[in-house]
Parts: C-alpha cells; sequence; structure tokens
C-alpha cells in the first residue's frame, strides 16, 4: 500500500468510500447521478455544436457559452465515471498520482467555470451599456485572451494545491470518506500539519470566488443602473430578459458552491458527513445539467437553432445583443 519511501509515508493508492453511512444505498444514489451526467454531456455537447455550426450564433455572447459548456462538461467527466465505478462496481482504489491528478483539475475547472461567469456578465455590461461598440469592443481576440487568461489563472493558482498536497505524510491509513479526490479532504487523511493547505485553500477561494462575484456585482449594478434609465418599459424588459439565463447560471452554480465552502470549513459536527458529499457533488454536477436547459428554454436563438437542427426547417434567426 505504501510507496517505496517510507520516510515519506506516501501511499500508492487511495481508496474512495464514496458516501459514507449510505453504502446500502450506493445503486439508488448512483441513479440520479448518471441520469444527470448524460444530460450534461449530450445538452452542453449539443450546445458546442450548435454554437460552432449556426454562424447566426458566431458573436461573444455564444463564444463565452460554448466555453462555458465546455469547462462544464469536461468538470463532470472527471469525477461522475470514477463515482459510478464506487457506487456500482465498489471500484473505490484511485493512484496517488491519479488522485493528485483529479484534484488539480477539478479545482482548476470549478476556477474556470467562475471566471467564465464572470466574463459572461461583462459580457453583458457591455452589450447594454454600450450597444453601439459591442462588436467592436468584445472581438474574437479580445474574447480569445480573456478565456485564455481564466484559464491560466485557474492553472497558477491550483499547481500549488497538489505539491502541498503530495508534501504530506500519510500515516493515517489511505481511506478518503469522499466519491472524488478532493483538496481538503486529501489533507485530512494526513497526520501532518495541513494548517498551509487550508490557508492556501482559503485564499485561492477569495482570490477566484470574491473577485469573480464583485466583477458580478459589479456588472449587474452598471446594467440595472442603465436598465432603469431606459425610458420605455418594452426595452427595459427586453434588455434585462438577455441576462435571465445568466442569473439562473449564477445561482445555479454558486448556491450549492457556497454551502459546500462554508459548511466544509465552519459547519463541523452540525451537518451529516453524508449531506456533505451528496451537495459537494451536486455542486460539480447541477451546472452542466441545468445550464444547457436553462439557455436552451431562455435563449430564442437558441431555441431555434434546436428546431432548425431537429426539423431540418429553414429558422430566421433574430439578433439580439
Amino acid at each position: 500500500m505504501w510507496g517505496a519511501n517510507s520516510s515519506s509515508l506516501t501511499p500508492k493508492f487511495f481508496i474512495l468510500n464514496g458516501v459514507p453511512g449510505l453504502e446500502a444505498a450506493h445503486i439508488w444514489i448512483s441513479l440520479p447521478f448518471f441520469f444527470m451526467y448524460i444530460i450534461a454531456v449530450l445538452g452542453n455537447c449539443g450546445l458546442i455544436y450548435l454554437i460552432s455550426h449556426e454562424e447566426a450564433l458566431h458573436r461573444p455572447m455564444y463564444y463565452f457559452l460554448a466555453l462555458l459548456s465546455f469547462t462544464d462538461v469536461t468538470l463532470c467527466t472527471t469525477t461522475v465515471p470514477n463515482m459510478l465505478c464506487i457506487f456500482w462496481f465498489n471500484l473505490k482504489e484511485i493512484d496517488f498520482n491519479a488522485c493528485l491528478a483529479q484534484m488539480f483539475f477539478v479545482h482548476m475547472l470549478t476556477g474556470m467555470e467562475s471566471g467564465v461567469l464572470m466574463l459572461m456578465a461583462l459580457d453583458r455590461y457591455v452589450a447594454i451599456c454600450y450597444p453601439l461598440r459591442y462588436a467592436t469592443i468584445l472581438t474574437n481576440p479580445v474574447i480569445a485572451k480573456a478565456g485564455l487568461a481564466t484559464f491560466l489563472r485557474g492553472v497558477m493558482l491550483i499547481i500549488p494545491f497538489t505539491f502541498l498536497t503530495k508534501r504530506l505524510p500519510y500515516c493515517r491509513g489511505n481511506f478518503i470518506p469522499h466519491t472524488y479526490c478532493d483538496h481538503m479532504s486529501v489533507a485530512k487523511v494526513s497526520c501532518g500539519n495541513f494548517k498551509v493547505n487550508a490557508i492556501y485553500g482559503l485564499m485561492v477561494a477569495l482570490l477566484i470566488g470574491v473577485f469573480d462575484i464583485c466583477c458580478i456585482s459589479l456588472s449587474y449594478t452598471m446594467i440595472l443602473r442603465a436598465v432603469v434609465s431606459l425610458s420605455s418599459a418594452d426595452a427595459r424588459q427586453k434588455a434585462f430578459s438577455t441576462c435571465t439565463s445568466h442569473i439562473c447560471a449564477i445561482v445555479i452554480t454558486y448556491v450549492p458552491a457556497f454551502f459546500t465552502f462554508f459548511t466544509h470549513r465552519f459547519g463541523g459536527h452540525t451537518i451529516p458527513h453524508h449531506i456533505h458529499i451528496i451537495v459537494a457533488n451536486l455542486y460539480l454536477l447541477l451546472p452542466p445539467t441545468m445550464n444547457p436547459i436553462v439557455y436552451g428554454v431562455k435563449t430564442k436563438q437558441i431555441r431555434e437553432g434546436v428546431i432548425k437542427f431537429l426539423l431540418g426547417d429553414k429558422v430566421v434567426f433574430t439578433q439580439d445583443n
């Protein structure tokens, strides 16, 4: 079980226990996660295909949506197949380095998801507050650079997680009471001092989550001011209706994220551990599942694109910022 370097007490593999206390119900727990994963993969891949093939959707708002879809489907794919193997086949072992890799991708992609939501808020701000300059401000090179910056921010901030976790001694065993390798869940298995891990994890949460939420809040404050200043009620409704899908995506993403973050650090023993695990999985799976549905229902051009793809009809796309 242990690596060749006995002084470092590094295990060859960890054992992911799934949902502690609910082992008998693993099959039943797996079913909604399985169907949500199928919906997430089909929905997000469908969105990416639609945006890439429909010329009418080759606009900044939809480019950011395609980036969000790619991030979402990659995020849930890093955890759900392994989780289903635990639930269905009792395959609980995961190689130590594979665990660190999964941990890196989970946290990097959740950080990137938050960053893309922030970019989408800025997109709505430019579209509503500067409609005549929208196409000249958000050019393809600007969008590409913004996406790359969001990706690099996640990579640079999350890479230290792997080194901080790898340096810890694991003399208490190799059982992780979780369905995937989360940073603090792995660190808590260690018999060493993981205070640095906890402090750095909090710093990353502030640098990514709080910064993005502040940018989103500021963007919507400016949007609200611009919408309220419009003289026509129809114009106000039309302007704000372009934001409803994004607001839904923000709520779907950040509510389980905040619950997971605060209960993990401050919930202590007041909330059952299996609730922590289930909500942590919903945090990774709910946004990828719901975002394609929300945007498909709320966004007229995407609805028209889906109808055109399914029925082969020639649909006239309406142009809205």
